[in-house]
């Protein structure tokens, strides 16, 4: 759901939770300020409703009454809104308490650390350790692209988006429409997957690649999210990881560490240069081309002739 009717939803049942009495919608609506900016008095009648229905559904129990001055009131009385005890286990508190730690984005990590003080309330043995638990590598998301955020809070509250993005091949950034499923971080790198409205297909983007703002359009997909969004995998097949042959070529000295690592032969060839032989796959071309004068491609014919039109699109931007 939309920030601001989270902010709504919460401030309603913060308000019907500390009541003693039933309150009256008039006084729920002097009480919470997005309900004095709701305009007409029809306005702010359908909105608290669907508030109310949205309470009740996410299982808040909200009693109706007749008040003391004939008015209906509303009231959510606390006994009937308990939680039944938490227990966890060692493993499981330390596996939360891990997952609590993992964000080190700013805006997160307070979230984080409250998530983290209440799980230790309910249950989270002191000496337990989620770093001790689970190894004594400290786990990180690191994040540095503005994007980040943005597109997290559209994936949650399924909202479509635009943005200006830069094609490894190409010099210049341009609009996509896109509504986003899922972000996954593979290699140190950001990814979003969704479906391009312009393209009409799935498509993963690069954070690192987004240029400028990420703008909010409108409400509602047009096209399914898939119960399982594969961007890892789909990632790795436009990246080369998933090959199905074999290529050349030519590789500065000192430069492409992340082709040699996955390179299958290197031969030093003098002058500055060695020869590789790497998994060939889908996408390889694109890579490549990141790399620049370094590297220059021997066989086969059509990656060569890939990678040559792709630098010649950079060169004409």
């Amino acid at each position: 759901m939309a920030i601001a009717k989270a902010e709504r939803l919460m401030n309603l049942a913060l308000c019907l939770l500390g009541a003693r009495r039933p309150l009256s919608k008039r006084e729920l609506r002097a009480s919470i300020e997005a309900y004095l900016e709701a305009g007409n008095d029809d306005s702010f009648n359908r909105m608290f409703e669907r508030d109310k229905d949205d309470l009740r559904e996410l299982g808040l129990v909200i009693e109706t009454v007749e008040n003391l001055d004939g008015e209906v009131g509303y009231l959510a009385r606390r006994d009937s809104n308990r939680l039944p005890p938490i227990t966890l286990d060692a493993e499981e508190a330390a596996a939360l308490g891990l997952a609590a730690k993992v964000w080190q984005q700013a805006r997160l990590a307070g979230a984080a650390s409250g998530a983290l003080q209440k799980l230790r309330a309910a249950g989270l043995p002191e000496d337990v350790d989620p770093y001790e638990a689970h190894g004594a590598l400290e786990p990180r998301i690191p994040v540095h692209e503005a994007a980040f955020e943005p597109l997290m809070l559209a994936c949650r509250d399924r909202r479509p988006v635009v943005f200006d993005y830069r094609k490894a091949s190409a010099a210049r950034p341009e609009p996509r429409h896109v509504e986003p499923w899922a972000l996954e971080c593979w290699r140190g790198h950001w990814y979003l997957a969704g479906f391009d409205r312009d393209r009409g297909a799935e498509r993963v983007f690069r954070l690192s690649r987004i240029t400028g703002r990420v703008r909010s359009r409108g409400t509602g997909f047009t096209a399914d999210v898939p119960d399982v969004v594969t961007v890892r995998e789909t990632v790795a097949s436009w990246a080369g990881e998933i090959a199905d042959g074999t290529a050349l070529i030519r590789l500065r000295s000192g430069s492409g560490y992340p082709l040699r690592a996955k390179a299958a032969g290197v031969r030093e060839l003098g002058d500055g240069w060695d020869e590789l032989e790497i998994p060939y796959g889908h996408g390889l071309d694109a890579w490549l081309v990141e790399f620049g004068p370094d590297v220059v491609v021997l066989e086969p014919a059509e990656l060569r002739a890939d990678v040559v039109d792709r630098l010649r699109a950079v060169a004409k931007g």
